[in-house]
Protein backbone atom coordinates (compact mmCIF):
# COMPACT_ATOMS: atom_id res chain seq x y z
CA UNK A 1 0.00 0.00 0.00
CA UNK A 2 2.78 2.39 0.93
CA UNK A 3 4.58 1.47 -2.31
CA UNK A 4 1.44 2.28 -4.33
CA UNK A 5 1.00 5.60 -2.60
CA UNK A 6 4.64 6.39 -3.24
CA UNK A 7 4.25 5.70 -6.95
CA UNK A 8 1.16 7.89 -7.14
CA UNK A 9 3.00 10.76 -5.47
CA UNK A 10 5.98 10.32 -7.79
CA UNK A 11 3.83 10.30 -10.92
CA UNK A 12 1.85 13.29 -9.72
CA UNK A 13 5.08 15.14 -9.10
CA UNK A 14 6.36 14.38 -12.59
CA UNK A 15 3.09 15.49 -14.18
CA UNK A 16 3.24 18.72 -12.21
CA UNK A 17 6.77 19.40 -13.38
CA UNK A 18 6.05 18.44 -17.00
CA UNK A 19 4.64 21.77 -18.24
CA UNK A 20 7.50 23.61 -16.54
CA UNK A 21 10.25 21.55 -18.16
CA UNK A 22 11.01 24.05 -20.99
CA UNK A 23 11.82 26.64 -18.31
CA UNK A 24 14.12 24.39 -16.28
CA UNK A 25 17.04 26.01 -18.13
CA UNK A 26 15.95 29.64 -18.57
CA UNK A 27 19.38 30.60 -19.88
CA UNK A 28 19.07 28.28 -22.90
CA UNK A 29 17.76 31.05 -25.17
CA UNK A 30 19.86 33.87 -23.70
CA UNK A 31 22.39 33.75 -26.55
CA UNK A 32 19.57 34.08 -29.09
CA UNK A 33 18.07 37.03 -27.22
CA UNK A 34 21.48 38.68 -27.13
CA UNK A 35 21.88 38.21 -30.89
CA UNK A 36 18.48 39.75 -31.53
CA UNK A 37 19.32 42.76 -29.38
CA UNK A 38 22.69 43.17 -31.09
CA UNK A 39 21.06 42.85 -34.51
CA UNK A 40 18.62 45.57 -33.52
CA UNK A 41 21.45 47.87 -32.48
CA UNK A 42 23.29 47.27 -35.76
CA UNK A 43 20.17 47.96 -37.84
CA UNK A 44 19.33 51.12 -35.91
CA UNK A 45 22.83 52.51 -36.35
CA UNK A 46 23.02 51.70 -40.06
CA UNK A 47 19.59 53.11 -40.89
CA UNK A 48 20.42 56.39 -39.15
CA UNK A 49 23.16 57.11 -41.70
CA UNK A 50 21.72 58.29 -45.06
CA UNK A 51 24.91 57.38 -46.92
CA UNK A 52 24.79 53.71 -45.93
CA UNK A 53 21.93 51.62 -47.41
CA UNK A 54 19.86 53.59 -49.97
CA UNK A 55 16.25 54.10 -48.90
CA UNK A 56 15.16 52.91 -52.34
CA UNK A 57 16.58 49.46 -51.58
CA UNK A 58 15.12 49.17 -48.09
CA UNK A 59 11.70 50.02 -49.55
CA UNK A 60 11.97 47.20 -52.09
CA UNK A 61 13.46 44.53 -49.83
CA UNK A 62 11.25 41.58 -48.83
CA UNK A 63 13.51 40.50 -45.97
CA UNK A 64 16.60 41.71 -44.15
CA UNK A 65 19.23 39.47 -42.55
CA UNK A 66 21.49 40.97 -39.89
CA UNK A 67 24.63 39.17 -38.67
CA UNK A 68 26.19 41.19 -35.82
CA UNK A 69 29.85 40.91 -34.81
CA UNK A 70 31.06 38.14 -37.11
CA UNK A 71 34.73 37.33 -36.50
CA UNK A 72 37.23 36.19 -39.09
CA UNK A 73 38.63 33.66 -36.62
CA UNK A 74 35.33 31.81 -36.60
CA UNK A 75 35.80 30.93 -40.26
CA UNK A 76 39.51 30.18 -40.05
CA UNK A 77 39.07 27.59 -37.31
CA UNK A 78 36.32 25.79 -39.20
CA UNK A 79 33.03 24.50 -37.90
CA UNK A 80 32.08 27.91 -36.54
CA UNK A 81 29.94 30.53 -38.20
CA UNK A 82 28.26 33.87 -37.86
CA UNK A 83 24.77 33.90 -36.44
CA UNK A 84 21.99 36.44 -36.56
CA UNK A 85 18.39 36.92 -37.61
CA UNK A 86 16.18 37.40 -40.65
CA UNK A 87 13.08 39.61 -40.56
CA UNK A 88 10.59 39.60 -43.43
CA UNK A 89 7.54 41.60 -44.32
CA UNK A 90 4.37 39.72 -43.46
CA UNK A 91 1.69 38.64 -45.92
CA UNK A 92 1.55 36.19 -48.80
CA UNK A 93 3.68 38.36 -51.09
CA UNK A 94 5.83 39.95 -48.36
CA UNK A 95 3.95 43.24 -48.61
CA UNK A 96 2.84 43.75 -45.00
CA UNK A 97 4.53 45.08 -41.88
CA UNK A 98 7.74 43.52 -40.58
CA UNK A 99 7.14 40.30 -38.67
CA UNK A 100 8.81 38.05 -36.12
CA UNK A 101 12.48 37.17 -36.71
CA UNK A 102 13.90 33.75 -37.51
CA UNK A 103 17.45 32.88 -36.52
CA UNK A 104 19.97 32.29 -39.33
CA UNK A 105 23.57 31.14 -39.76
CA UNK A 106 26.27 32.43 -42.12
CA UNK A 107 28.92 29.88 -43.09
CA UNK A 108 32.04 29.33 -45.16
CA UNK A 109 33.15 31.21 -48.25
CA UNK A 110 36.23 33.31 -48.86
CA UNK A 111 35.10 36.47 -47.11
CA UNK A 112 37.02 35.60 -43.94
CA UNK A 113 40.17 36.83 -45.65
CA UNK A 114 38.48 39.99 -46.88
CA UNK A 115 37.19 41.39 -43.60
CA UNK A 116 40.41 41.29 -41.58
CA UNK A 117 40.67 40.34 -37.94
CA UNK A 118 38.12 42.71 -36.45
CA UNK A 119 34.49 41.97 -35.75
CA UNK A 120 32.34 42.74 -38.77
CA UNK A 121 28.59 43.27 -39.06
CA UNK A 122 26.87 41.89 -42.15
CA UNK A 123 23.52 42.98 -43.57
CA UNK A 124 21.74 41.20 -46.42
CA UNK A 125 18.77 42.61 -48.32
CA UNK A 126 16.54 39.94 -49.88
CA UNK A 127 15.17 41.70 -52.93
CA UNK A 128 12.48 39.41 -54.36
CA UNK A 129 10.00 36.69 -53.47
CA UNK A 130 12.13 33.92 -54.95
CA UNK A 131 15.13 34.83 -52.81
CA UNK A 132 12.97 34.99 -49.70
CA UNK A 133 11.27 31.68 -50.46
CA UNK A 134 14.58 29.90 -50.98
CA UNK A 135 16.00 31.07 -47.67
CA UNK A 136 12.97 29.91 -45.71
CA UNK A 137 13.47 26.23 -46.44
CA UNK A 138 17.08 25.39 -47.16
CA UNK A 139 20.71 26.39 -47.18
CA UNK A 140 21.38 28.94 -49.92
CA UNK A 141 24.83 29.38 -51.45
CA UNK A 142 25.35 32.96 -52.51
CA UNK A 143 26.24 33.36 -56.16
CA UNK A 144 25.12 29.81 -56.98
CA UNK A 145 21.70 29.01 -55.48
CA UNK A 146 20.83 32.69 -55.32
CA UNK A 147 22.20 35.57 -57.36
CA UNK A 148 24.05 37.99 -55.11
CA UNK A 149 25.85 41.30 -55.48
CA UNK A 150 27.68 43.81 -53.34
CA UNK A 151 25.05 46.35 -52.44
CA UNK A 152 25.36 49.98 -53.53
CA UNK A 153 25.51 52.69 -50.89
CA UNK A 154 24.75 56.37 -50.71
CA UNK A 155 21.63 58.49 -50.80
CA UNK A 156 21.70 58.83 -54.61
CA UNK A 157 22.25 55.12 -55.37
CA UNK A 158 19.37 53.45 -57.16
CA UNK A 159 18.06 49.90 -57.37
CA UNK A 160 17.06 50.38 -61.01
CA UNK A 161 20.33 49.27 -62.60
CA UNK A 162 20.43 45.85 -64.28
CA UNK A 163 22.85 44.38 -61.73
CA UNK A 164 20.71 45.26 -58.73
CA UNK A 165 17.42 44.35 -60.37
CA UNK A 166 18.77 40.88 -61.20
CA UNK A 167 20.26 40.23 -57.77
CA UNK A 168 18.16 38.30 -55.29
CA UNK A 169 20.44 39.23 -52.40
CA UNK A 170 22.47 42.42 -51.84
CA UNK A 171 25.20 42.21 -49.21
CA UNK A 172 26.88 44.81 -47.01
CA UNK A 173 29.53 44.84 -44.31
CA UNK A 174 30.54 47.23 -41.55
CA UNK A 175 33.88 47.09 -39.74
CA UNK A 176 35.63 49.79 -37.73
CA UNK A 177 32.94 52.24 -38.75
CA UNK A 178 33.47 51.64 -42.48
CA UNK A 179 30.32 50.56 -44.30
CA UNK A 180 30.44 49.10 -47.81
CA UNK A 181 28.90 46.63 -50.18
CA UNK A 182 30.82 43.35 -50.21
CA UNK A 183 30.86 40.24 -52.39
CA UNK A 184 30.21 37.07 -50.39
CA UNK A 185 30.01 34.56 -53.25
CA UNK A 186 30.58 31.03 -52.04
CA UNK A 187 29.30 31.62 -48.51
CA UNK A 188 25.97 30.21 -47.41
CA UNK A 189 22.96 31.40 -45.47
CA UNK A 190 20.71 28.86 -43.78
CA UNK A 191 17.98 28.69 -41.15
CA UNK A 192 19.47 28.04 -37.71
CA UNK A 193 16.74 25.68 -36.59
CA UNK A 194 18.44 24.80 -33.30
CA UNK A 195 18.46 28.48 -32.37
CA UNK A 196 14.83 28.82 -33.48
CA UNK A 197 13.91 25.85 -31.27
CA UNK A 198 15.54 27.48 -28.27
CA UNK A 199 13.91 30.83 -28.98
CA UNK A 200 10.37 29.77 -29.89
CA UNK A 201 9.91 26.09 -29.07
CA UNK A 202 10.93 22.74 -30.51
CA UNK A 203 8.24 22.60 -33.22
CA UNK A 204 8.89 26.04 -34.71
CA UNK A 205 10.79 26.33 -38.01
CA UNK A 206 12.05 29.42 -39.82
CA UNK A 207 9.34 29.02 -42.46
CA UNK A 208 6.60 28.89 -39.82
CA UNK A 209 7.96 31.92 -37.99
CA UNK A 210 8.14 34.02 -41.15
CA UNK A 211 5.02 32.86 -42.96
CA UNK A 212 2.55 32.56 -40.07
CA UNK A 213 1.63 36.01 -38.83
CA UNK A 214 0.34 34.70 -35.49
CA UNK A 215 3.85 33.87 -34.21
CA UNK A 216 4.64 36.52 -31.56
CA UNK A 217 8.03 38.20 -31.76
CA UNK A 218 10.30 37.94 -28.70
CA UNK A 219 10.76 41.13 -26.69
CA UNK A 220 14.45 41.10 -27.63
CA UNK A 221 13.47 41.67 -31.28
CA UNK A 222 11.67 44.95 -30.58
CA UNK A 223 14.48 47.29 -31.67
CA UNK A 224 15.21 45.31 -34.84
CA UNK A 225 11.59 45.24 -35.98
CA UNK A 226 10.94 48.86 -34.96
CA UNK A 227 14.00 50.11 -36.86
CA UNK A 228 12.80 48.48 -40.08
CA UNK A 229 9.17 49.45 -39.58
CA UNK A 230 10.06 53.09 -38.95
CA UNK A 231 12.36 53.19 -41.96
CA UNK A 232 10.14 51.37 -44.44
CA UNK A 233 6.59 50.56 -43.31
CA UNK A 234 5.41 49.58 -46.80
CA UNK A 235 6.90 47.58 -49.67
CA UNK A 236 7.40 49.44 -52.94
CA UNK A 237 7.33 47.14 -55.95
CA UNK A 238 9.92 47.51 -58.71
Amino acid sequence: MNFTKGCIVLVAGLLTLGPLSPAKNPGEAKAEHDRLQNAGTVMQEILKVPDDIPQDLIDKARCVVVMPSVLKAAFVVGGSYGRGAMVCRTGKDFTGSWGAPAMYALEGGSFGLQIGGEATDFVFLIMNDRGAGSLLHTKVRLGADASAAAGPKGRSASADTDAYMRAEILSYSRARGVFAGISLDGSTLRPDEEANRKLYGKSTSAAKIILESDVPAPDAAHDLIAALQNSSPQLKRQ
